[in-house]
Order: structure tokens, then C-alpha cells, then sequence
């Protein structure tokens, strides 16, 4: 009895794998492009990759009619896809936490920048001691403009990239300020 057990399922797993395994290829297909969608080319592209490539060798083997590794490649193709598609919900989650944190990190450096040149201006300081600042400040207000429509649209890499470097220049305009002003203060004398 179990030897008749054994050979109607050697039998039935050699039916199953004398047909182009289709039905898995096209399901593996659409999670590989449910994972796209998801971002996965960005967010997840380790696992998205080894996916597109286990669903190319399920092809490979099709065309080679080993539909035993055409099936087990579409599986395993499915299986990554689906990781991917996780990933790549986290992943984007991640950026869009990194890009907002970024852009309120920026706005509150320029607005630190704007009270500094606040105070230069009633310290006296000439519109040619104040230019640089001035010329820093409307730049990086452009560059939060870019950064939010970056967010806006979801690409949070980008937002992210735009915004690098804000600080180190608002910090450096700063000091440049501070210093400028501290010159022109006169000095009192002790008696």
C-alpha cells in the first residue's frame, strides 16, 4: 500500500511537471510588477533583483523544458517578489520619515539665518556686508521649495539629497555674521 502510495505521487508530480509551469510564471510575473508599483526598484532592489532574475530562469527553463526548475525558479520568483513588496513599504516609510525630518531641520536652520540677519541689519551692518547671507538665504529657500515638491511627489531620495548641505551653509553664513558684527561693535575701554 505505501508503495502504491509512493508511485501515484512520483507519478502525479511527473504529470504536473510535463506542462510549462504558466499559471505560476504569470502569478510570479504580476507580484514582480506589484513590488514595481510598491517602489521596490528603490526601496528593495536586492530582493527585487534576485525576483526578476528567478523569473528569468523560470523562462530559461521553459525554453529548455525542464519545467520541474521552470516551476520551482517561478516559486521562488513569487516568494522574493513578495518579500520585495514588504521591503519596499518599509523602505519608502523610512525616506519619507528621513526627507521630513530633513526639511524641518532646513526650514528651522533658515529661520535661524533670517533672525541673525535680522539683528545684523539693526547692528548696522552694510547691504554689502549682509549680501552673502541674503543671497544664501533665498537659495535655501528654493531648496525647500524643490524639497517639498520632491515629497509631494514621493520621491523622497531626492528631497532628501536636495536638502544635504543646507545646515553646514546656514551655520557658516551665520558665524560669517556674528563675526562681522562683533568687529563693528566698538570696543570700551576699561579705566
Amino acid at each position: 500500500m505505501r508503495r502504491s502510495a509512493a508511485l501515484l505521487c512520483a507519478l502525479l508530480l511527473c504529470v504536473a511537471c510535463s506542462e510549462p509551469p504558466q499559471k505560476e510564471i504569470d502569478r510570479a510575473q504580476g507580484a514582480i510588477d506589484a513590488a514595481r508599483a510598491a517602489g521596490a526598484e528603490r526601496y528593495a532592489s536586492e530582493e527585487f533583483a534576485a525576483a526578476t532574475t528567478a523569473l528569468q530562469q523560470a523562462h530559461d527553463a521553459v525554453a529548455q523544458r525542464d519545467y520541474r526548475t521552470a516551476l520551482s525558479r517561478a516559486l521562488t520568483a513569487h516568494e522574493r517578489a513578495q518579500e520585495a513588496a514588504r521591503q519596499a513599504a518599509d523602505g519608502k516609510a523610512r525616506a519619507r520619515a528621513d526627507a521630513e525630518v530633513s526639511l524641518t531641520a532646513a526650514a528651522n536652520s533658515l529661520q535661524q539665518l533670517r533672525s541673525t540677519l535680522e539683528t545684523a541689519t539693526a547692528g548696522k551692518l552694510t547691504a554689502q556686508q549682509l549680501a552673502p547671507a541674503r543671497a544664501a538665504a533665498e537659495r535655501i529657500d528654493a531648496t525647500l521649495q524643490e524639497a517639498r515638491t520632491h515629497i509631494s511627489n514621493e520621491r523622497y531620495v531626492e528631497a532628501t539629497a536636495t536638502l544635504k548641505g543646507v545646515n553646514a551653509t546656514v551655520t557658516e553664513q551665520i558665524r560669517a555674521l556674528n563675526e562681522l558684527s562683533a568687529r563693528g561693535r566698538p570696543v570700551r575701554r576699561r579705566r
